[in-house]
């Protein structure tokens, strides 16, 4: 699935250049903790749960905290950009 997320991100950053709007590849941005969350959950089961890399535990906590956070002020700066919100408004 790590694959499949940076599959997901390239997709998302063509599509910003595809839509000629920046703020989707703020979204690619907030998708890069959440990826190496994904590498560290990984390491820590590639070494059997040792608790000699338990630190891992904590940083993968910290980065999926953080990776939600800043997809969420991504999407948020996409839903409301001011370009679209006019657009939808004409649609209505």
């Amino acid at each position: 699935s790590l694959l499949e997320w940076l599959a997901a991100m390239a997709l998302v950053w063509q599509y910003s250049a595809y839509a000629n709007n920046d703020r989707w590849k703020g979204l690619t941005w907030g998708m890069l903790p959440l990826h190496a969350s994904g590498l560290m959950a990984c390491t820590f089961h590639f070494f059997f749960n040792s608790s000699d890399v338990g630190l891992l535990v904590v940083s993968q906590a910290a980065l999926t905290a953080i990776g939600n956070t800043t997809m969420a002020y991504a999407a948020y700066r996409i839903a409301n950009d001011p370009v679209l919100v006019a657009a939808s408004t004409e649609d209505a």
